[in-house]
């Protein structure tokens, strides 16, 4: 069992920038990032291959956010700049164990508020 701990989260301006950070307790093929607003459903942000730094976003987030990794401290970070009111939500680090799987393990969320 992968446990996954978020970090970083908090109140922001619009157009201000903010840096997540995913601390993993064990090994995973990948980290994502994942985000939920109120009375919206959960909604992928990026993710990346933890072999060969591949990467993948979501096009709301395009050209404002990058995810990166340090695989000696086992850490995800997500650095999100150009931030928007509809940035806000609730962030969720999770991983998964194969190309094959789905995303098995969760953090408990940090919460990014963008105010306008």
């Amino acid at each position: 069992q992968v446990q996954l701990v978020e970090s970083g989260g908090g109140l922001v301006q619009a157009g201000g920038s903010l840096r997540l950070s995913c601390a993993a307790s064990g090994r995973t093929f990948s980290l994502g990032w994942f985000r939920q607003a109120p009375g919206k459903e959960r909604e992928f942000v990026s993710a990346i291959n933890l072999n060969d730094a591949s990467t993948t976003y979501a096009d709301s987030v395009k050209g404002r956010f990058t995810i990166s990794r340090d695989n000696a401290k086992n850490t995800v970070y997500l650095q999100m700049n150009s931030l928007k009111p509809e940035d806000t939500a609730v962030y969720f680090c999770a991983g998964r164990s194969s190309i094959l799987s789905g995303y098995r393990y969760w953090g408990q969320g940090t919460q990014v508020t963008v105010s306008s």
